[in-house]
């Protein structure tokens, strides 16, 4: 340390002689005119409106994945209610809500790359397959299609309930909003289908029901060999969910087995209980190896 400096001090810069203030106004003088902070402040101001929207997507996702559960738990009720049409109906009504959210969601991506935000979307959509498949199956003991989910996800609107004035009166305009289960969320979707049908076959089966779990076998085996097909050719997220639909289908299998060997042996009021047992020991099973 030189002695201009002395004990405790510091040198002193050139650019400190100037006045303060006139470094200050010169600064902020440059920064307001300069071309890259203009372009910066644009750019945070698309980034705040993207995240914003990204935001309210996912709380549109979740609404949707909330009812879409709810609806899953109320047609898990149609194997001991006595009237199936009025549960149906009641179901159909859920649905048509977890709709309009997705018709909320489709709103908020008018003019957008869905696929940039599709990660805030597909937990919600992938339950909403899973319910709308398995009413579907209960409905006609088949899989729905892709298609026939996307038809019902397009909403019109007229002009009167939008509240937009139209030049004529006789030509009335319509805004259509859409939005397309991605062939993975509906491959994801049918996989967690799986796990609900087996729960299905195991409830059946304590209500006294012996033909269902036989139908629910042949319907998922259907489902394991088409996924068989993708195997580890498909997305990551497809292949993983191979093992929890190769689990379903051994349940269910297993309790069609027991019904048919020892069905007769076994009381209807214990047959819950029995594949309830089998199914812990294939799940410690299926852990240990």
């Amino acid at each position: 340390m030189s002695s201009k400096e002395g004990s405790g001090g510091f040198r002193k810069r050139k650019h400190d002689n100037f006045p303060h203030g006139q470094k200050r106004d010169e600064k902020e003088s440059a920064n307001s005119s300069s071309s890259l902070m203009v372009s910066f402040k644009s750019f945070q101001l698309e980034l705040d409106t993207r995240h914003d929207k990204y935001e309210r997507l996912v709380k549109l996702s979740r609404d949707v994945t909330i009812e879409s559960k709810r609806t899953i738990f109320l047609l898990h009720r149609i194997t001991s209610a006595p009237n199936g049409e009025e549960i149906l109906n009641e179901s159909e009504a859920k649905l048509d809500a977890v709709r309009q959210k997705i018709k909320q969601v489709a709103q908020e991506l008018v003019g957008e790359d869905m696929y940039q935000f599709h990660r805030a979307i597909s937990p919600g959509l992938q339950e909403y397959v899973e319910a709308v498949s398995f009413q579907y199956f209960i409905k006609t003991r088949s899989l729905i299609s892709v298609k026939e989910i996307n038809k019902q996800l397009i909403f019109t609107m007229g002009d009167e309930e939008t509240n937009t004035p139209s030049s004529n009166s006789h030509d009335e305009q319509l805004c259509t909003w859409s939005l397309k289960v991605t062939p993975v969320d509906y491959l994801l979707g049918v996989a967690d289908l799986t796990g609900e049908l087996m729960r299905m076959c195991i409830t059946s089966v304590g209500n006294g029901d012996i033909d269902t779990p036989f139908e629910l076998s042949q319907f998922l085996r259907q489902i394991y060999d088409g996924f068989s097909y993708i195997g580890n050719t498909g997305p990551y997220e497809v292949s993983k969910k191979l093992y929890t639909l190769k689990q379903s289908l051994a349940k269910v299998e297993n309790a069609c087995y027991t019904l048919k060997v020892r069905g007769s042996e076994i009381p209807k009021h214990m047959l819950a209980d029995v594949f309830s047992t089998k199914a812990e020991i294939i799940d410690r099973e299926e852990g240990l190896s």
